[in-house]
């Protein structure tokens, strides 16, 4: 899931280099959810 949102992440900032506003924000935010469900399950995978 981590290599997911780093995926993410840099296609994020290789569309907003190249101009892709868009792109690049829509990719921001699925690599920020990613990033949020894999803490959340990493806590819980501790916590059990």
């Amino acid at each position: 899931m981590l290599e997911l949102a780093l995926l993410f992440f840099v296609i994020a900032i290789i569309a907003g280099a190249l101009g892709a506003g868009g792109v690049a924000g829509l990719s921001m935010t699925i690599a920020k959810w990613l990033v949020l469900v894999f803490v959340v399950l990493a806590v819980v995978s501790l916590l059990l």
